[in-house]
């Protein structure tokens, strides 16, 4: 399935409501610290409810890690700052979906990694900075499944 990378995630609800998507779409879920909380935070046990224990969730100490681990063959990175739309891609499984964090969204720098294959957007209103983390991780899984049939899904 679709792997979704959260690069030093800093708030406890976003990524416990990113398990719960992991959970119910069979995507793994993959974070890269310093995160912003500890993952045994009530914030985030009660954002992931009951579904800590049916989704792949790792934590990775830097990106090089995180890289080393996944092996990725496409990375898209998400920014409010690229033209091309999250919509017009073809996603395959195994696609790496790569979102920063959330008061900043992801640095130029690892915006210009190599292991960067797109920088994709998710439509907005103008003058709007941004969305919430988990939804815009929601509305780009969401979309990459769809395209691939909604395999698994009942």
């Amino acid at each position: 399935m679709f792997r979704i990378l959260f690069h030093e995630p800093c708030i406890p609800p976003n990524t416990g409501n990113a398990i719960r998507l992991a959970a119910n779409t069979g995507s793994q879920l993959h974070l890269v610290e310093p995160l912003g909380f500890d993952l045994d935070e009530a914030k985030v046990r009660r954002a992931g409810l009951d579904y800590h224990d049916m989704a792949s969730v790792t934590v990775h100490r830097d990106l090089d890690a995180a890289w080393a681990a996944l092996a990725p063959e496409r990375v898209y990175a998400f920014t409010a700052h690229a033209t091309d739309g999250f919509a017009d891609v073809e996603y395959r499984p195994g696609d790496v979906l790569l979102f920063g964090p959330e008061p900043t969204g992801l640095s130029q720098e690892v915006l210009a990694d190599p292991h960067v294959t797109a920088r994709l957007r998710i439509p907005m209103l103008p003058g709007r900075r941004s969305l919430n983390l988990a939804n815009a991780a929601s509305i780009v899984v969401y979309e990459a499944w769809r395209q691939n049939g909604f395999d698994g899904a009942v």
